[in-house]
């Protein structure tokens, strides 16, 4: 179940050039740009959870102004995007210290990531962010914990509407997916951020995975299935693309 909240814009170049990818990162009004070169066409802007990173993929043959300039267009909608991004960490963090608190001060309480600090005040804060210290021991075992407690009744109530049921289920860290679902063995693996979040959301995203047993994609078959098992699904999907994965 791949996050859908990267946000993304493009533009074409102008001609098509070959060489070797190349990464540099340059400083456009306070906000530093991730810029790698590549074969392509067109120029992507992404803004890349948790911290709101600014990544640019631009193609080899598009000037550092050309980039600049596309760079400097969007800056009210990447400033948009991490105060988002950032307003989703700390909610995430929140909710997960409610659960197993950090030893000290929490991840987002200061400090900055991916912004020069001599932006003016209308930058968003983006707090360091340490993955190591949110995911102790202690808390990796809660979330487990909380997840192997509700699965097996979550499986009785799901695996008959569904009329699938997985082989096997994973817990782990993930980077970038709530959940993913392999359907030819039918292993399905849950992010273990879910024991830290409200109950709903294991539920939407172990449904999600299990129509994946009946449905490779997100297209009309997906969609039909999971509105028939779970009507609320787009609900629980907006509410859960307000969080980051931590």
């Amino acid at each position: 179940m791949p996050l859908p909240n990267q946000r993304r814009h493009a533009r074409k170049a102008p001609a098509f050039a070959s060489a070797a990818a190349a990464s540099t990162v340059l400083e456009v009004d306070g906000l530093q740009l991730h810029v790698t070169r590549k074969r392509i066409k067109n120029l992507y802007l992404r803004i890349k959870p948790p911290l709101g990173t600014v990544e640019v993929s631009a193609p080899m043959c598009m000037s550092q102004r050309q980039i600049i300039g596309f760079a400097h267009e969007r800056h009210s909608w990447i400033v948009q995007q991490q105060r988002r991004m950032a307003e989703a960490r700390r909610m995430s963090l929140r909710q997960a210290e409610t659960l197993t608190p950090l030893p000290s001060a929490p991840a987002g309480d200061g400090g900055h990531a991916g912004v020069d600090g001599r932006r003016g005040c209308d930058q968003p804060q983006l707090p360091m962010f340490d993955r190591s210290a949110m995911w102790t021991d202690e808390r990796k075992h809660a979330a487990a914990a909380a997840i192997d407690a509700a699965l097996p009744g979550l499986l009785r109530k799901w695996a008959p509407i569904v009329g699938r049921s997985p082989s096997h289920v994973t817990l782990r860290v993930m980077t970038s997916r709530w959940g993913s679902c392999t359907p030819k063995t039918g292993r399905i693996r849950l992010n273990l951020q879910l024991g830290l979040m409200e109950p709903r959301f294991l539920e939407y995203v172990l449904v999600h995975e299990m129509t994946h047993l009946w449905a490779n994609g997100h297209g009309a078959d997906f969609q039909r299935r999971m509105s028939a098992y779970l009507p609320s699904w787009r609900e629980l999907r907006r509410e859960l693309n307000k969080r980051v994965l931590l």
